[in-house]
């Protein structure tokens, strides 16, 4: 029996097992996967059927959730998704540029205490955004910044992600340092070769800090619910909360098919973002 025959067996051996796994991962995606199916489900659906009919499949299809939602609120709620895409942007900008400098600085550069800069830097990830919200807020309210956009994007400028930085800083580590030598035979400087030779190597950790800020301030609540209270600095995350009590009355319908609405940028970027990933991760032994 030659090894042709012996791999074709193994591989038919192998197939209900095979076929068992994937039947296991189809199932525990679509558990995972039905909040979402039901919550779209959910705004096509009467409001007296929303809670009454579990099923996925609505009796009755209805767009007037979506119609109702849309203009719900003070003002149309593409102002709330334009107000979310401002902070959104300028987070993804502040981080790409203030994070990739810092990780330059800590994987490259020489200068005092370093090592304990570095260690702090560290240490700031364990610190909870409820432990600084309020001496945040106390700073900002004396800058009168608060109902603004400033508290939400100045601070990405300022490489205020520590998370961010170690990442680029373990990747900017693993390449060679002989880039940086020849760059500098070169008559490259240190901002010059951190622009020409750091940055185009490091497209998939600034890949990864783009999807992952875009992702986490597109859906903060948190931060943007303390420091915007005026209704026309609302982003998409707090006019969904007004659809709870602006009223005194929850619109269900109205809530989901503004939250269905509220997802597609984050689907969007991601698939946007994970192709440039997967593309650069398959060229890193370039390097």
């Amino acid at each position: 029996m030659n090894k042709t025959t012996v791999t074709h067996a193994r591989a038919r051996a192998n197939r209900p097992r095979r076929l068992l796994i994937h039947l296991g991962l189809i199932g525990f995606g679509l558990v995972m996967l039905y909040p979402l199916l039901w919550m779209l489900s959910s705004s096509f659906k009467p409001a007296d059927l929303i809670f009454a009919d579990p099923s996925l499949l609505p009796r009755r299809i209805i767009f007037d959730n979506y119609i109702r939602g849309w203009n719900a609120l003070e003002r149309p709620f593409s102002h709330y998704f334009l107000n979310s895409a401002i902070v959104t942007a300028g987070a993804v900008i502040g981080n790409l540029t203030a994070c990739s400098l810092a990780a330059y600085a800590f994987a490259r550069l020489r200068f005092p205490l370093r090592r304990l800069w570095f260690a702090i830097m560290l240490g700031s990830i364990m610190l909870p955004l409820h432990a600084v919200i309020v001496p945040q807020y106390v700073l900002f309210s004396n800058l009168g910044w608060v109902n603004t956009f400033y508290p939400l994007i100045v601070p990405k400028f300022l490489a205020t992600d520590a998370f961010f930085i170690f990442l680029m800083v373990q990747f900017i580590r693993s390449l060679p340092r002989e880039l940086d030598d020849a760059a500098a035979i070169d008559g490259c400087g240190y901002f010059r070769t951190f622009w020409r030779i750091i940055i185009p190597l490091c497209m998939p950790a600034l890949a990864t800090t783009a999807i992952f800020t875009f992702i986490w301030t597109w859906n903060d609540f948190f931060s943007q619910l303390i420091f915007l209270t005026n209704p026309d600095t609302y982003t998409a995350p707090i006019a969904l909360r007004a659809f709870l009590d602006s009223t005194g009355r929850s619109s269900w319908g109205a809530l989901f098919a503004m939250s269905m609405l509220s997802l597609g940028p984050i689907f969007g970027f991601f698939l946007a973002g994970q192709k440039y990933l997967v593309r650069g991760i398959a060229t890193t032994g370039l390097r």
